[in-house]
């Protein structure tokens, strides 16, 4: 079965220079896989050319007019720029010309725009970004939410513990994936009174065989793969996603000034260059790009705008398998059986997120 991709072209820091590249070595590996550029024509068509892909049967192209920037303001990006390559390419997904989207663009403005044009699934308050962490087991954590919603109430909580359950099934083939709710400590007596409202919801769950639900879990848990999804509000997730990241930049850079300070640990890394390039593959964050954005009516995924060729492929790749694991279906079934649509949510009918109106000049 094909599984058609769209692509926002432009996003990112390095725009087709990067997404180009990163597409054309994943449509030659992926024969299943077809994609469609959204874009600046002229552009696209010229990095294609330059990789003599210009002609290739499972590359398509999709003008578009304009570019969300990373440092646009939500009104911008979905009020003045309605043909940017962001807008179209989620766009292509609500037309049934796609199956997913994929962008390194405005994270801010992807959620946006995706929540306005595909709306959320119904029963489902907020959608939530959802990232694979690395871990000590070298098999992902899943973690949500990492930034979307910065306050949370229970059954927010809740509905990503679903969501990510359903996710992790489908692309790990884990039956019951297990769940943490990430808390400053196991006890159930510790932690704020969303925190622990929410863990008296899973455990229902859990004890009504509808989540594998496995407790409270810290920071630590995360890294030595404790549970397979790991659930907190996007305020607490994004934070431990940035230092993360620092942390990894900071042991990198290290290891690298250690190993050249002196002749001697110069010798000792020629040595160990085997290790080291192992360890350097176990670490690459590109292997884990790729952040879902769960709830919506419609595949999205989110690839890190610095991303090179490698990492934005990666975000492809996870792309590809939710669409041909038939992740959104799951998602739906689960929420609509379990979550069904109460008064006040945002279901089919309400997007939570409104197309600005015209403002009046001073």
């Amino acid at each position: 079965m094909t599984i058609k991709i769209s692509i926002d072209c432009m996003g990112g820091d390095h725009g087709p220079s990067v997404t180009i590249p990163a597409a054309v070595s994943f449509v030659n590996h992926e024969p299943d896989a077809e994609l469609i550029l959204v874009g600046l024509e002229a552009e696209i068509g010229a990095e294609l050319k330059k990789l003599n892909a210009h002609n290739h049967p499972r590359l398509s192209i999709v003008h578009a007019t304009e570019v969300v920037t990373m440092d646009d303001p939500l009104e911008v990006a979905l009020r003045r720029k309605k043909d940017s390559s962001m807008r179209v390419a989620v766009s292509l997904i609500k037309e049934g010309k796609a199956q997913a989207c994929v962008s390194a663009g405005n994270t801010g403005a992807l959620m946006a725009v995706s929540r306005y044009v595909l709306k959320t699934i119904p029963g489902v308050d907020r959608p939530a970004i959802c990232f694979p962490m690395p871990n000590q087991k070298d098999s992902p954590t899943y973690m949500l939410d990492l930034g979307a919603n910065v306050d949370c109430e229970p059954q927010h909580l809740h509905q990503f513990a679903l969501m990510g359950s359903a996710l992790v099934s489908a692309l790990e083939e884990k039956t019951k994936p297990t769940v943490g709710l990430l808390n400053i400590g196991e006890e159930d007596i510790k932690g704020n009174e969303v925190v622990k409202q929410t863990a008296a919801l899973l455990r229902a769950d859990h004890e009504r065989g509808i989540l594998n639900f496995y407790g409270n879990v810290e920071g630590n848990d995360i890294f030595e793969g404790t549970t397979d999804i790991v659930v907190c509000d996007g305020f607490v997730g994004n934070v431990v996603l940035k230092a993360s990241e620092g942390l990894g930049r900071f042991l990198k850079n290290i290891v690298k000034s250690e190993f050249k300070s002196n002749p001697i640990n110069m010798l000792g890394a020629i040595i160990a260059q085997g290790a080291l390039k192992s360890i350097s593959q176990r670490m690459n964050p590109s292997r884990y790009n790729g952040a879902s954005l769960l709830g919506l009516r419609g595949l999205v995924f989110k690839s890190h705008g610095g991303e090179d060729a490698f990492g934005f492929e990666w975000a492809l790749k996870r792309a590809f398998d939710a669409a041909k694991h038939d992740v959104l279906a799951k998602i739906s079934t689960t929420i609509a059986a379990l979550m069904p649509a109460q008064e006040g949510t945002a279901g089919a009918e309400s997007t939570g997120v409104t197309e600005p109106t015209q403002q009046k000049s001073a």
